[in-house]
């Protein structure tokens, strides 16, 4: 996610939104300034996380989301890095 998207709890929203969704994976902040997840769970769910990724939390701004299908890991549980 690029944008206004450190320092507005955007991290802490997504693993909220992704508990609540039963999507595991994870979120982290990057040096550049971007935030960076991983979501797996059954496809809706993970499409509906993605479309909060493109919104945020209230404070955010989000200007841009790149979104990548990868091998899924395995996942359990969904965490903060």
């Amino acid at each position: 996610m690029h944008g206004r998207v450190q320092g507005v709890f955007f991290r802490d929203s997504a693993r909220r939104e992704a508990s609540g969704q039963g999507v595991s994976g994870w979120v982290r902040n990057t040096p550049e300034g971007t935030v960076e997840a991983v979501f797996e769970g059954e496809r809706e769910a993970v499409e509906r996380l993605v479309g909060f990724a493109q919104e945020g939390p209230p404070a955010a701004r989000v200007e841009r989301v790149e979104v990548f299908e990868e091998e899924l890991e395995g996942l359990a549980g969904f965490e903060t890095r």
